[in-house]
């Protein structure tokens, strides 16, 4: 209580007036107020309906941002919001890194440019899909630190960071109240899915992070999603599909209703199917949260892009919501993008009367209703009618009309008379993404391999005698951990088999050098075991087990103590007679020698020594190379590795991420063939391709791809014969 009452002039300062200005060289005074009440954000003193989407800058390239904001703006939208990864920009302590992909000043000054405002996601925990969460994982070292917590070498740390990323949009004048386009900011993300878990310490946490960034002084509010006890001045928001439904409303009657995840599809994992989301269906939602007050729509994501290099969480493919109104590519997808356009339209040509106007809500039938907005001076009116009813028409009367509406629709009418938006009514043609090959990989002359190392026991500077936790001793340097051990075999066993249990990824084991096998988990296995057949030697015999990471998880409490790796590692003879080799002598190789030298710079390439590539092998841990010359044109390009197993690319030594073609889906179809590779990592000729293969696969059958898209009738649906 006392600490409420500490903050509440804060609480007048967002909720009367906040007016920081700054004056230039022109003498022009350029500051905004952003403040806020119960109904909307305000700025420049008015209240605001705004339309945001999420982009995220390391998801895409400079080169490809001013496109994407552009469109972003031709579709109706005010705000681009974007978290910030602190793993990319604090690699270590104090080290920092805000070069190229990862130049957040250089994509907020974008913005501004094309006249958008901005919402800084700070966190600095994002989870995002992204490795880790988004932490640096040297925090994982720090003495005593327990993550998201009250606890005081977390709060520094994260503290020093958030300050860090304040004072940087500080310096360079972009804070609304400064003339910039920074207008929101979040600190922390989703903290309620897991404060429970710290007892007393989680609502201490979260006063405190609320107390340290509105101490930061920015000018503009803070919000924190999923957060129903988010102290005052800091709003909370919701996060979902349905916010209109599922949201309990702000915390305040002073706060506005904010969205700020509307998930225009989900992210996707390995041996999972893409999900799909009509435009339809995100249109209904959109235009019931703001017919319920609402007036920040936020849509995670607008582009979701690509998750470049090893930046993925646990089992994430690489493309990330290919599904978004604008899709990997930064391709309008269609119909997504039009009709979200229509409906913003639609909506900003009565926001006046919204914003200002009384609301009522009245029922029209069993499962229709209104929403309506009455100005009483000057006499305006908007209305929002709507039809839960998910499979019939229904037939209402507003206003002395009849009105035919569609299944689960809402129809906009702006002067409450004509119907100028209706939810389920798309009137966007359709497109369809027309792939071109350029050039097919299958001449054997091409490509050049080089097999790696398999490391022994004696081969190894790290001994444990006990099997250690992978995140720990790769500290996310590499996905790739080797596990090695030897023993003299003087048991009698007719048919060994090899058993490796494990809570990591995938395990691939050689015994004496000789490759046996691999297995892996899935997203949602936590764990998996690996049984293969042996054939032992009556000598020395060498066991090299590669445990593999596709990715770091990125949520859940008490992150900094999960467990990864092998745990159990025996040779069994029979039901009853094993061997357990978990308490015995180990050693440890942190990586893959190929990628310790950095063999996919054409700098390193001659660090080993390459030979012709011999495909019908199927080598494991082997590496391929071969050049190309880039694609005639400005359209996307993509790489189709549908003829690879599992593995990492690069192109002129940048990662366009990891592939997993070899892990299925239900339908047994890869969950991802198609790898972007952006226009700014190709010279004109000579471009070197490397992959990393794991286990198997075939660049004979790679294929270098543009895409573009073709325009398609629009499709009837069935309640439009109903009519």
């Amino acid at each position: 209580m006392e600490w409420r009452q500490s903050w509440r002039p804060w609480l007048r300062l967002f909720v009367t007036a906040a007016v920081v200005a700054v004056i230039t060289q022109e003498g022009c005074v350029c500051g905004e107020d952003v403040t806020y009440d119960g109904r909307s954000l305000i700025i420049k003193g008015e209240r605001r309906i705004l339309f945001s989407g999420s982009i995220h800058y390391p998801r895409s390239t400079p080169e490809m941002w001013g496109s994407l904001i552009g469109k972003a703006k031709e579709g109706g939208l005010d705000v681009i919001q974007t978290y910030v990864f602190w793993n990319l920009h604090e690699p270590q302590p104090g080290q920092y890194n805000f070069s190229g992909r990862y130049d957040l000043v250089k994509f907020i000054k974008e913005i501004q440019a094309q006249g958008l405002y901005a919402c800084l996601r700070i966190g600095p925990f994002i989870e995002s899909e992204w490795t880790y969460g988004g932490f640096p994982f040297w925090l994982h070292d720090v003495p005593d630190i327990v993550y998201r917590s009250d606890n005081e070498p977390f709060k520094f740390y994260m503290q020093n960071f958030t300050t860090k990323i304040v004072n940087m949009m500080k310096s360079e004048g972009l804070y609304a109240s400064q003339g910039g386009p920074i207008i929101l900011s979040q600190i922390e993300n989703e903290y309620q899915n897991i404060e429970a878990a710290f007892h007393e310490k989680g609502p201490a946490y979260v006063r405190w992070a609320a107390k340290m960034a509105v101490e930061l002084q920015t000018g503009a509010p803070w919000v924190m999603c999923k957060q129903t006890d988010a102290p005052d001045p800091v709003i909370n928001t919701c996060n979902g599909m349905r916010c209109g439904q599922t949201f309990g409303g702000p915390n305040s009657p002073n706060k506005p209703s904010l969205w700020t995840e509307n998930w225009t599809s989900f992210y996707q994992v390995y041996g999972g199917e893409p999900y799909i989301r009509s435009a339809e269906d995100i249109a209904f939602h959109v235009a019931l949260f703001i017919a319920r007050n609402g007036s920040y729509v936020n849509y995670y994501m607008y582009h979701g892009g690509t998750n470049f290099g090893r930046t993925s969480s646990a089992y994430v493919i690489t493309s990330y919501y290919d599904e978004a109104p604008l899709d990997e590519y930064g391709l309008l997808r269609q119909p997504k993008w039009g009709h979200l356009k229509a409906l913003h339209a639609a909506i900003k040509s009565c926001s006046t009367t919204l914003l200002q106007g009384m609301s009522t809500n009245f029922s029209l039938g069993q499962l229709q209703e209104a929403y309506v907005f009455r100005e009483e001076t000057e006499g305006r009116c908007a209305a929002f009618l709507i039809n839960n009813d998910e499979r019939n028409n229904a037939t209402v009367q507003f206003q002395n009309a009849s009105h035919e509406l569609m299944p689960k629709s809402i129809s906009i009418l702006p002067d409450c008379e004509k119907v100028i938006f209706n939810t389920a009514t798309v009137n966007t043609n359709y497109t369809k993404r027309i792939i071109r090959t350029t050039e097919i990989f299958d001449s054997m002359d091409r490509w050049q391999g080089y097999t790696d190392v398999i490391p022994n026991y004696e081969n190894t500077s790290l001994h444990s005698d006990t099997l250690l936790e992978h995140m720990n001793v790769t500290k996310d340097v590499s996905d790739y951990l080797w596990y090695t051990l030897r023993f003299q075999h003087n048991i009698s066993c007719a048919e060994p088999i090899l058993v490796a249990e494990s809570q990591g990824h995938a395990t691939h084991a050689f015994v004496n050098n000789i490759y046996i096998g691999n297995a892996h988990g899935s997203h949602d296995t936590k764990q998996f075991i690996m049984q293969s057949p042996v054939v032992l030697s009556n000598e020395i015999n060498n066991i090299s087990l590669l445990g593999v990471m596709v990715g770091l998880p990125d949520s859940g409490a008490f992150l900094e103590r999960r467990f990864s790796g092998l745990t159990r590692v025996e040779i069994q003879c029979s039901k009853n007679e094993f061997y357990n080799f978990t308490n015995y002598a180990w050693g440890y190789q942190v990586g893959l020698f190929g990628e310790k030298l950095q063999i996919y710079r054409e700098e390193n390439i001659h660090m080993v020594e390459w030979s012709k590539a011999n495909t019908s092998l199927n080598q494991p841990l082997t590496w391929y190379k071969t050049f190309f010359d880039a694609p005639i044109g400005n359209d996307p390009v993509a790489l189709n590795l549908s003829s690879m197993g599992k593995g990492e690319a690069w192109i002129n030594g940048q990662s366009i991420g990891r592939y997993w073609v070899s892990f299925l889906t239900s339908k047994r179809e890869p969950s991802q063939i198609m790898y972007h590779v952006p226009r700014s990592f190709f010279k004109t000729s000579e471009n070197l391709l490397v992959l990393l293969e794991e286990a198997g696969g075939n660049p004979l059958h790679i294929s270098l791809n543009t895409i573009s898209l073709s325009t398609l009738p629009k499709p009837i649906h069935y309640y439009h014969l109903l009519q």
